[in-house]
């Protein structure tokens, strides 16, 4: 299995319920195709760099995930279908980073 780091950027529309919905999906999906979420951190309601489909300010969700190659393409084909997602992305390391990130520091 491969260790992946992947960010997920999320409307600002979206009501705690529904942000947490789709977060708890998005780790269904993987852990019904044998992938294992590691770490997770909440990064919040945060500023865009430039405007994306009009919105200037989105909930980010960082995931340390442990999969295969094929379990990733196949995810992100079905989160491209996602209304509420804004962005993604999956990158490929070789350890995860240790947590909590600069990130969670910077809300405080």
């Amino acid at each position: 299995m491969n260790k992946f780091e992947v960010v997920l950027i999320l409307s600002p529309d979206l009501a705690t319920t529904s942000l947490n919905t789709e977060i708890n999906n998005f780790k269904t999906k993987l852990t019904d195709q044998n992938a294992k979420v590691v770490n997770e951190e909440d990064w919040g309601l945060r500023d865009l760099s430039y405007s994306i489909n009009k919105f200037k300010k989105a909930f980010y969700r960082y995931l340390q995930v442990e999969a295969s190659g094929q379990i990733v393409k196949q995810i992100s084909k079905e989160l491209n279908q996602s209304e509420n997602l804004i962005r993604y992305i999956f990158i490929k390391v070789s350890e995860h980073q240790e947590l909590p990130t600069k990130l969670v520091y910077e809300k405080k």
